[in-house]
């Protein structure tokens, strides 16, 4: 398995900081970026229907979700840390690849039902700072599709700064909002006190629950706290988990803060006056003006919009790069995935703006937050098993205090979510014309996640831990036809485990024979190779170390002189780093024979590396 985010994996320093408190800005950084998950527009539907049809009664659910997102972003964190895989990753290593094909279906619904949260959250903010027609805002949100990549490739502290800015923005608009509407606090604090008026009310609460506890923010942060390079001692790890709880702690509570605000502005705001039907972000503008009585209120309401929207597509992409690479073991161009991410979300949204009008906006927005609310048993479930496990957590497993407030968490949301499924089915087949196709359909489906969640909460307690399962496509089966050699006396050969290999490694014996020195090189190219680097310690890099040693092993016994050289990031910039650096008279590689589209979705390497060796390339196809 290849690092996660491997871009930027490790690529930032803590080991070198004197002071404590340098020392603690150094892991400061990761939280932030999931926070902002935390306070996207999809948080914003849900908070202001709450607060509009029911004041501050529903203060309570967020501060619970609050308490939940911690518990389980530090869960997250560990997992990362200790055991250098994200959730992904780890998923892969221990559920079969139906199961685990399912349930990256699962993340990547979540992922798009998040981003169609974004999409239109930025483009109504938009809409009302610049009056651009709400469906011209949504294409315009295509072009925040490079902004990621310029980022990335400016490092991870540039992109952490860029978001904590963002933040920033959001959080002293509200601050302001406050003051304008000047909220009841006796009634704040009794919304504390827990209660569910209606059904309706509990439809709002599933909503902010998945508004707030995110499963990509699971996925992400176990990713993001890889970018921290440590020393790997028990002690290292320990101190590395505790500097990481303090930056999951700062941000959420900051996300809290938000969400927060924005239910007690819509409660003070539109429930005091006696509107109780504002769900629609649109109309929440309209009306701040008059009724708190300032022009500045509506303004800074739209720009805290266009950056929790902006700062979310952000961390929603670097997610979906994790979920795809983790569950798959694939690999695609940062800006293709990107476009293909913003595309799933925008033709939705463009569908229903045309077919509806803009008025359902705040509909579909808490219709994506009950999704993602659907989607976190699936996250929540593998997450609580996986850091629990002994083996796994190397010493580093949590309690059984934090185990037990875990599973209540997990039942919980799981419970909420079947009482609101149930619920829902119900009505349908009720006021539905044709039942029995519901009954063919919805109904089977439902039992059908249903008996995957029982498989994925039972399955760790009634099966031993097994061998790592393999799901990469590595064929060691290979045949060779060594011929006389020849005068080439140090050759490197680029190998990935495919059928391509044998191709290349019988020419380059041709060239060489018995005689010649041959160096196997293979480039680890997840995203946390590219972002971490040497210092990747995952499951690919191991599977990939173990492989190339199999070569080797294979290809002594057969009285080759082999060498092996395992390098981190793309492929075109660390081999000829490699050969540069080497004493080599020829690099052979073999090729895939993809042209055309595949180039653009998968990348090309022999044209990019070429012109950067100064010895000859040999291309086998």
């Amino acid at each position: 398995m290849s690092k996660s985010l491997e871009e930027v994996h490790e690529s930032v320093s803590t080991e070198h900081k004197k002071t404590g408190f340098r020392k603690i800005l150094a892991f400061l950084g990761p939280a932030y970026l999931v926070s902002v998950g935390y306070m996207d527009p999809g948080n914003w539907a849900t908070d202001i229907a709450g607060g509009s049809q029911f004041g501050y009664t529903l203060v309570w659910v967020l501060l619970m979700s609050n308490l939940m997102a911690l518990l389980l972003q530090s869960l997250s964190a560990r997992l990362g840390i200790v055991t250098q895989r994200d959730l992904a990753q780890a998923s892969r290593e221990t559920y079969s690849k139906y199961i685990n094909y399912i349930l990256y279906f699962l993340a990547e619904i979540a992922i798009a039902a998040c981003d169609l949260a974004e999409v239109l959250g930025m483009a109504i903010g938009i809409n009302l700072l610049f009056g651009i027609p709400l469906l011209e805002a949504v294409l315009i949100t295509v072009l925040d599709t490079f902004l990621l990549l310029f980022l990335i490739n400016k490092g991870i502290r540039k992109m952490e700064a860029f978001i904590i800015a963002l933040v920033a923005i959001i959080g002293f608009s509200f601050i302001f909002e406050m003051i304008f509407a000047e909220p009841e606090m006796h009634k704040v604090l009794e919304g504390l006190i827990p209660s569910i008026p209606n059904s309706a009310a509990l439809y709002i609460a599933i909503g902010i629950i998945g508004a707030t506890v995110m499963p990509h923010n699971l996925y992400l942060h176990s990713s993001l706290v890889q970018t921290r390079k440590f020393d790997r001692t028990p002690a290292g790890i320990k101190q590395a988990l505790k500097y990481n709880f303090i930056d999951s702690t700062i941000a959420l509570n900051l996300a809290f803060f938000v969400n927060a605000a924005i239910l007690i502005l819509a409660a003070a705001t539109f429930h005091r006056n006696g509107m109780f039907e504002v769900a629609e972000i649109q109309d929440a503008h309209k009306f701040l003006e008059p009724l708190l009585g300032t022009k500045w209120a509506p303004t800074l309401f739209a720009v805290a919009l266009i950056a929790a929207g902006q700062s979310s597509t952000v961390t929603g992409t670097l997610a979906g790069q994790i979920v795809m690479e983790g569950y798959l073991h694939f690999r695609i161009q940062p800006w293709v995935r990107r476009i293909i991410t913003r595309l799933i979300a925008i033709i939705p949204a463009v569908i229903v703006i045309l077919i509806y009008g803009e008025g359902v906006t705040g509909k579909l927005l808490i219709l994506s937050q009950v999704i993602l609310s659907l989607q976190l048993g699936f996250a929540i479930i593998p997450l609580i098993h996986f850091v629990s496990d002994k083996s796994k957590m190397n010493g580093f497993h949590i309690s059984k205090t934090t185990q037990v407030v875990s599973w209540i968490i997990a039942a919980i949301i799981v419970s909420l979510n079947a009482k609101l499924v149930y619920d829902e089915i119900t009505s349908w087949l009720e006021n539905s014309s044709h039942p029995i196709v519901l009954w063919l359909t919805v109904v089977p489906l439902a039992f059908g996640f249903l008996g995957l969640l029982l498989y994925i909460v039972f399955k760790p307690f009634i099966t031993k831990a097994k061998v790592i399962v393999n799901h990469s496509p590595h064929n060691l089966k290979l045949k060779f036809t060594p011929k006389e050699s020849q005068s080439v006396k140090n050759i490197a050969i680029s190998v990935d485990f495919s059928n391509a290999d044998e191709a290349a490694l019988n020419r380059a014996f041709e060239l060489g024979g018995i005689e010649a020195k041959y160096t196997l090189i293979h480039i680890v190219e997840t995203v946390g190779a590219l972002m971490y680097g040497v210092h990747v310690h995952d499951h690919e890099t191991t599977i990939d170390e173990k492989l190339l040693l199999e070569y080797k092993e294979m290809l002594t016994e057969k009285g080759f002189k082999i060498e092996t050289e395992l390098g981190f990031g793309k492929p075109n910039t660390i081999i000829p780093k490699i050969i540069n650096e080497g004493n080599f008279d020829i690099l052979v590689m073999g090729t895939h024979g993809h042209t055309g589209l595949k180039d653009i979705i998968f990348g090309t390497t022999v044209d990019k590396l070429r012109h950067k060796i100064s010895i000859p390339l040999l291309i086998v196809k």
